[in-house]
């Protein structure tokens, strides 16, 4: 089954290439504006895709511009499953929207497999009603397959001004056991961050290509790298004080 699983997964990688390229190199364009007048990347998933949120965050090799809102009560490290309980709220959204600071003009990634839960989704509404541009990081063949939990009966794809698709399959895992009901082996946290880290080429290739310059974090494992990322800041912050309160 490992050998079958590595065959599985690059097949994947090969249909996220063939299928989101274009997708995600129109999205890096937008962001890359963003970034470069002083705006924020945003990030948030509930559950497993919290991973994904914090996947270019603080990140060696990755954007300072990226700021993960992990909102503790959807993460997992407390009781199993009550995430997967809270996600499914109404009206929590809104206690994420007033205590984490979100800008018109900024933009928001939101990661949800299934897309069907009502936090990602009013996050996504209400996120565009404030200005943002809303990006959705979903599996499409699995949120097509189900209903809505939100009262809007719209999915995550249906409300997010653009849309990435992690080309996965319903129920996330790929490996079919023998002999079972089930399947293993998710692919979720794999595609996702492959698309999230082309993502972030996509953008820097953009700015630079334009002669500007953009922060970039390098490892904190590497020597003089702590001198080097508080510079960049400086600078950062020097250009654009009103970043200090979100990146400090």
């Amino acid at each position: 089954m490992l050998f079958e699983f590595y065959d599985k997964v690059e097949d994947l990688l090969n249909e996220i290439k063939d299928t989101q390229s274009s997708t995600i190199q129109l999205i890096a364009d937008k962001v890359a504006t963003i970034i470069d007048r002083g705006g924020i990347l945003y990030t948030f998933g509930t559950g497993h895709s919290h991973l994904l949120a914090e996947e270019i965050y603080a990140r060696a090799g990755g954007l300072f511009q990226v700021k993960a809102i992990l909102e503790p009560e959807l993460m997992l490290h407390q009781i199993h499953g009550k995430s997967t309980l809270i996600e499914r709220l109404s009206g929590y959204a809104d206690i994420i929207l007033e205590i984490n600071e979100v800008r018109k003009g900024d933009a928001i990634i939101i990661i949800s497999n299934s897309g069907r839960n009502s936090v990602p989704i009013e996050l996504a509404i209400k996120a565009k009603e404030k200005g943002l541009l809303v990006i959705a990081l979903t599996n499409l063949k699995h949120s097509k397959s189900v209903d809505s939990r939100n009262k809007s009966g719209k999915r995550l794809f249906e409300v997010a001004d653009f849309v990435l698709d992690n080309c996965g399959v319903p129920g996330d895992a790929i490996l079919k056991v023998k002999n079972k009901h089930f399947k293993i082996a998710p692919t979720s946290t794999i595609a996702g961050a492959v698309i999230l880290q082309g993502l972030v080429a996509g953008i820097v290739d953009k700015i630079h290509g334009e002669g500007k310059e953009v922060p970039v974090m390098v490892s904190a494992n590497l020597d003089n790298s702590d001198q080097y990322n508080e510079k960049q800041l400086e600078k950062l912050l020097e250009k654009h004080p009103e970043l200090f309160k979100i990146l400090r």
